[in-house]
């Protein structure tokens, strides 16, 4: 499935498909979300929370090589998409949002507490 969900993605990046489709591929999609000692990584970016997953497993390996300390192995939680959404993103009470296979946000590093 996470094939379809990289498709939906190219295709509004493109200018094309429905964002309605895209929100539904994201909910039934199992997603990896970099975690480092059990919490979610959250980036920082014009103002908004976001929550970093990826479309497949090897993209959290190479986002935490860019992107970690060094100090902590930062490993990933499979989460579906409809509790990222649902509840995740919602949880850390300030602007929030799912960035899915997002690699150039700046800020990383951070994490949010999952629930």
């Amino acid at each position: 499935m996470a094939e379809r969900i990289a498709e939906r993605i190219a295709e509004r990046r493109a200018g094309a498909g429905d964002p309605r489709a895209l929100v539904g591929e994201t909910r039934r999609t199992v997603l990896p979300v970099p975690s480092v000692d059990g919490r979610l990584w959250s980036a920082r970016s014009g103002g908004v929370r976001w929550v970093c997953a990826f479309t497949d497993e090897a993209a959290p390996a190479r986002f935490a090589l860019h992107h970690g300390s060094g100090e902590r192995p930062v490993e990933y939680a499979a989460l579906p998409g409809a509790r990222l959404v649902d509840e995740i993103v919602p949880g850390p009470g300030e602007p929030a949002g799912l960035a899915v296979t997002a690699p150039a946000l700046r800020g990383a590093g951070k994490t949010l507490q999952e629930k």
